[in-house]
């Protein structure tokens, strides 16, 4: 290893030093979500030539056909995770219910939410996609036997750490634990992620907004005035960019500034994204790099999941424009 190369395993457990008490539960699950990723993201970078790509002939819980890769995706961060002894539960994206931990494993203090693989409809035509994930703590660990299955229903707030991967022109991993937002990016030539972008901040303001702007005539009044203030702003000129997968937005927005929205509509009241495992973990990461996220009334961090696969129409960015896009909301500004 070069000197002065800091590997993902190498910052977990300094920060892990950092607290006495730390009894190393934590660390072990965000190597073991990075050891599931590099596996996914090795077969993102084959889908191409192998039979991995396309249908999967099955429906996820949301209505949507599941793509090939989702299925594979969703079972490695799975077994990546089950057998720890860390866990008393999960939740993905492409589950119905709660994942329970299988019998034969010990169960421990946290949870784990997680969307396996964020834009998957983007799988065929090679843009980048993602992995979403947060940690949260049980609320009672004086019996790790006990079901926990209601202690999904925590606000943001109470997430421990939240953090995405994306599988790009190259593979990377940005996490948070509450100190900062550190970015890792992965060296193939030795299968490690490096520390490449340590205390990630967000810019007060940006120069970019995404939105889908197919659905401008399904959005409310204040969200098109929004948009139009954007194309319009009087001191700044703004760049439309919209991939369609929320990881790779917010990924590029996380780095340059600016705002991704997905509003509810008049087809989709609540938008299409899910408080648990796409938006609060995103939410955490945009606080602890100094922007925002809201739903158009609450902060993302504060709202109380009523179902495990909730959603909530989505603002998130850089300070500036989610404060804008709130007083359009608000009525404060016409």
């Amino acid at each position: 290893m070069e000197k002065g190369v800091t590997t993902l395993s190498r910052f977990l457990m300094e920060e892990q030093r950092a607290f006495p008490e730390a009894t190393g539960d934590f660390t072990l699950l965000i190597e073991s979500i990075g050891f599931a990723s590099k596996i996914i993201g090795r077969e993102v970078n084959k889908a191409g030539i192998v039979n991995i790509i396309g249908k999967a002939q099955s429906i996820n819980v949301h209505g949507e056909e599941q793509q090939k890769l989702d299925v594979y995706a969703d079972r490695k961060v799975i077994s990546a995770l089950d057998h720890l002894g860390k866990l008393c539960a999960m939740a993905s994206e492409e589950n119905d219910e709660v994942i329970q931990i299988p019998q034969e494993y010990p169960k421990g203090k946290y949870l784990a939410v997680f969307d396996p693989l964020d834009g998957s409809s983007n799988i065929d035509v090679n843009i980048s996609i993602g992995t979403i994930f947060g940690i949260f703590r049980r609320k009672d660990s004086s019996n790790l036997e006990t079901p926990c299955c209601q202690d999904f229903f925590q606000t943001g707030r109470s997430m421990v750490a939240a953090g995405y991967v994306i599988y790009g022109s190259s593979t990377m991993m940005v996490y948070s634990a509450g100190n900062g937002v550190h970015g890792f990016t992965l060296d193939p030539s030795i299968g490690e992620y490096i520390l490449s972008h340590p205390y990630m901040k967000i810019p007060e303001q940006g120069k970019i907004y995404s939105i889908n702007e197919a659905n401008y005539h399904k959005w409310d009044e204040p969200t098109r005035k929004f948009t139009e203030h954007l194309k319009n702003h009087p001191d700044r000129e703004y760049t439309s960019r919209y991939i369609g997968s929320l990881v790779a937005d917010f990924h590029r927005n996380l780095l340059k500034g600016g705002v991704f929205l997905y509003p509810g509509d008049s087809k989709n009241e609540k938008g299409k994204l899910r408080l648990l495992y796409e938006c609060a973990p995103l939410a955490y990461l945009i606080e602890n790099a100094g922007g925002m996220a809201t739903d158009g009334e609450r902060n993302i961090l504060d709202i109380l999941p009523e179902s495990l696969h909730q959603k909530v129409p989505f603002c998130i960015g850089s300070k500036y424009e989610v404060e804008t896009f709130l007083k359009y909301k608000r009525g404060e500004l016409k």
